[in-house]
């Protein structure tokens, strides 16, 4: 709470996960997440529909009566400063909004209105680049530094989420999950002695690191123009040609043409099948672990978002199985069965 001298004290921004039964009062700086003009059916009146969100989650929201001007100065995603109150409809909480006008946040700010990572970006750097030191080969060694030494696209790396909505969707996700594919690589590559570790930590470094390009998220997640027109996959191919060529000319150092290869395939394969955005089936030893253990990490991290959410949500009903989870085609049994 804060006050100011002869002013009545303001309360502290409600968070969206925090809401109760309605009807309640949200005031403050919130995200708001693609805005649309619809028309009212009977008056055929302007109205805004949107999504309104913060770092805990959304909620859907309407403002009944809204001039042209108005909803043309609201970004379709961005940040705002609203007044506006829940109600109950048809078993949902949504909120009408009273007053609503764009605003410019500064980073920090940002990370209160969208997901972030529970850890530090510089800490997590940090054991990232730990790990890469331990790459034997100097080939290896030197396109990881020229990817370390890559300030802005390292400053992106360290912001960016994992996805748009599946998972690691918050930022530092992306570093996250690039973190923990290292540190299972970790583990999983003295139990084959005859992978070669390099390739498999390059590879899993690599393998998403064109999100930076792909995703937009210095306002709600979205995609790119870049994103949209040529991907993460195919992009990440395109990075890695060019940090070849890079350290050939600056550091004298020629990648071998089979781990080009390799970990250019790494990339376009890392999706494991066409379906689902693959250009190629995983078809080295190396690649196929990249796979997997991409894999591994997305899919438990969604379960365990679902099941054991870091916060109850208030509409959650109880039981012992999540709705079903799309993305993992079943619903998740929630309870810890040791606990």
């Amino acid at each position: 709470m804060t006050t100011a001298p002869g002013k009545p004290a303001t309360p502290a921004r409600l968070l969206i996960a925090d809401l109760g039964e309605p009807p309640q009062t949200l005031s403050g700086a919130y995200a708001i997440i693609n805005k649309q003009l619809g028309t009212t059916r009977e008056s055929r009146k302007y109205f805004l529909k949107c999504l309104i969100g913060d770092k805990t989650g959304q909620i859907t929201a309407r403002m009944w009566t809204i001039d042209e001007s108005t909803y043309s100065a609201l970004p379709t995603d961005g940040f705002v400063r609203l007044e506006g109150q829940t109600q109950s409809y048809q078993g949902e909480v949504q909120l009408i909004i009273n007053r609503i006008e764009p605003i410019d946040l500064s980073p920090e700010e940002i990370r209160e209105l969208l997901p972030a990572s529970a850890r530090p970006p510089a800490e997590m750097f940090a054991e990232l680049t730990a790990i890469l030191a331990t790459l034997k080969h100097p080939a290896m060694l030197a396109l990881a530094k020229a990817y370390l030494g890559d300030e802005f696209l390292m400053d992106q790396f360290r912001q960016a989420p994992a996805a748009k909505s599946m998972h690691h969707a918050y930022l530092g996700g992306l570093l996250e999950h690039t973190l923990t594919l290292l540190k299972l690589a970790d583990v999983v590559c003295p139990l084959y002695p005859k992978i070669n570790r390099d390739i498999v930590l390059m590879g899993l470094f690599l393998h998403d690191l064109a999100k930076t390009r792909e995703l937009v998220y210095d306002r709600a997640f979205s995609y790119s123009d870049r994103g949209e027109l040529i991907g993460h996959i195919v992009d990440g191919a395109i990075m890695l040609h060019d940090k070849a060529q890079h350290v050939m000319r600056e550091q004298g150092v020629r990648i071998p043409g089979p781990a080009m290869l390799v970990l250019q395939h790494i990339i376009i394969s890392h999706h494991g099948q066409p379906e689902f955005g693959a250009a190629k089936i995983p078809s080295t030893p190396e690649a196929i672990l990249v796979s997997q253990l991409d894999n591994l990490d997305a899919k438990t991290t969604m379960a365990l978002a679902a099941a054991r959410p870091d916060r109850a949500s208030n509409g959650n009903a109880g039981g012992h199985f999540t709705e079903k989870q799309w993305a993992l085609d079943t619903k998740i049994f929630k309870p810890d069965p040791l606990a």
